[in-house]
């Protein structure tokens, strides 16, 4: 943290008006795409005269709003923010010239802002104006409130997060392709929450038919915000009588797929062109087009083959693994493909995180797949060479 002047809030109260501003972010998840969740307060004599919150994009910044609502008490106040002012026209003027101009005191920062056109300018501006800037309150819990965000602004594609429900012998399905319900209530009410603050949601044509999902968000207490549907449908094969296609929502439903031609498609259903790999679409080009689309988050719900083909093409950003106290002995496994010959080249989940919900877990992390060794292991060459000569 870097060092703050006369009169500076001990750590304890800017923490405090930190998490403040971040209950005021976390109004925003979910709904500002392709911008980032931002809260603001404003603290006068220790007591908050303002707060705000980015609501949707071109609506006026966190900053902005707390500055608004603050109205002349925002002259020599504190201003809370969970990410750096920007300093840049859009479809909004720079939150830093609206702080000058106010006469805020102090103001200090969560996150540094990523984006090449802000990246420390909207703090340079402030120092420059005579305005004392303290930085490093609470930036980990910041990072994390945007890391799907920071992720699109720094790689360009959306921050790919899969989901997995599956009893404790990993299957999804029994043999008979039941799978409702692989998880308890509690479980399902996360995932709809889950919706409810993502910008899209994926699943392949399988799922689509086996399941005939409405993908929507339907938290407990309410309707939440729909999610855009994407569906990979490479050959556009798919009976329009699912309910992805007869569903009423305010968010679309894309039809990812590879054919030259599209005959006519029911409303609210657009399909998306991607290039074809080995006969199917390639996610790569997919997450391009999603980004191109302002989509910063994408959930992947399924099937099988759609999970093992993210992840053997390491396009998971994290995975949600929902483990159901039930075991099976056969049906769908969740995990498929050749998998690697030996037991180094095992994908890890790093920063591993463990909760309850319910009856069932949840195992939170980020896939990581260590460099392949140069050689498999003696035992495992033997092995090879006797099945090899039969």
């Amino acid at each position: 943290m870097s060092r703050t002047g006369a009169g500076a809030p001990a750590a304890g109260a800017a923490a405090r008006f930190m998490r403040e501003a971040l209950a005021e972010a976390g109004l925003g998840l979910g709904r500002t795409s392709p911008n980032p969740a931002v809260g603001a307060v404003l603290v006068r004599r220790g007591r908050v005269v303002g707060r705000g919150h980015h609501a949707r994009a071109g609506a006026p910044h966190a900053e902005v709003v707390a500055l608004a609502r603050a109205g002349e008490r925002a002259r020599g106040a504190d201003l809370y923010t969970t990410l750096e002012p920007c300093d840049h026209w859009g479809k909004t003027p720079p939150c830093s010239q609206a702080i000058l101009q106010a006469g805020v005191r102090r103001v200090f920062v969560g996150s540094r802002d990523p984006n090449p056109v802000v990246n420390g300018r909207g703090l340079a501006r402030l120092r420059r104006g005579g305005v004392e800037v303290v930085e490093g309150i609470l930036t980990a819990e910041c990072d994390r409130l945007n890391r799907h965000w920071f992720h699109f602004i720094t790689t360009g594609r959306p921050f790919v997060t899969l989901k997995v429900a599956s009893t404790l012998d990993g299957r999804i399905a029994t043999r008979t392709g039941d799978s409702r319900w692989v998880t308890g209530p509690e479980a399902r009410a996360f995932v709809h929450r889950l919706r409810d603050r993502v910008d899209a949601v994926l699943v392949g044509s399988g799922t689509a038919r086996a399941d005939d999902p409405r993908l929507t968000a339907r938290p407990p207490g309410g309707r939440g915000r729909d999610p855009i549907r994407v569906v990979l449908d490479s050959r556009l094969s798919l009976p329009r009588r699912l309910r992805l296609f007869r569903q009423r929502s305010a968010a679309p439903t894309l039809l990812a797929h590879v054919r030259r031609a599209v005959s006519r498609l029911p409303p609210g259903v657009e399909p998306v062109r991607c290039t074809a790999r080995g006969g199917r679409v390639d996610l790569g080009d997919l997450l391009g087009k999603l980004a191109e689309r302002g989509v910063t988050s994408l959930l992947v719900e399924g099937g099988a083959a759609v999970a093992t083909s993210f992840l053997e093409q390491g396009l998971v950003d994290e995975l949600l693994l929902f483990l159901a106290p039930r075991l099976l002995g056969g049906g769908l496994s969740w995990a498929q493909g050749r998998g690697p010959e030996a037991m180094a080249g095992a994908l890890r989940l790093e920063g591993l995180e463990v909760s309850r919900l319910g009856e069932d877990l949840l195992l939170t992390g980020s896939p990581r797949r260590p460099a392949a060794p140069r050689t498999a292991p003696r035992t495992a060459r033997r092995r090879r060479r006797r099945e090899v000569g039969g």
